[in-house]
């Protein structure tokens, strides 16, 4: 049984949320082109170009989705910025590129 969606003030109604790993399917392309294209960058930078939806709960869905890329073995860690996402206050972001793997297209 799914709870009645509340419309938003102006009378729209909220596009229904993805469940997780309907979400993760949808977003990962995205992800998997920025790996193999051997750029450095950030999540926020990818789903901002890639316009990709929000998760349902934002602020564990995309730290989950990255951990599960680099356990893939598709992303790398290589480095800290400062985000671009406006919420964000320019806070410390971590900064992805693709594996050797993902460059060379084994890994997707």
């Amino acid at each position: 049984m799914t709870a009645p969606v509340q419309p938003a003030l102006d009378g729209s109604v909220p596009a229904p949320s993805l469940d997780y790993h309907s979400w993760c399917d949808t977003v990962r392309p995205a992800f998997v082109a920025a790996a193999q294209s051997g750029r450095r960058f950030t999540v926020y930078e990818v789903a901002k170009d890639a316009d990709l939806p929000e998760p349902a709960n934002p602020r564990a869905d995309w730290g989950n989705l990255t951990q599960a890329l680099v356990r893939d073995g598709l992303l790398e860690h290589c480095g800290f910025d400062r985000t671009l996402r406006p919420s964000g206050e320019h806070s410390a972001v971590s900064v992805w590129r693709g594996t050797r793997a993902a460059q060379a297209g084994r890994v997707a």
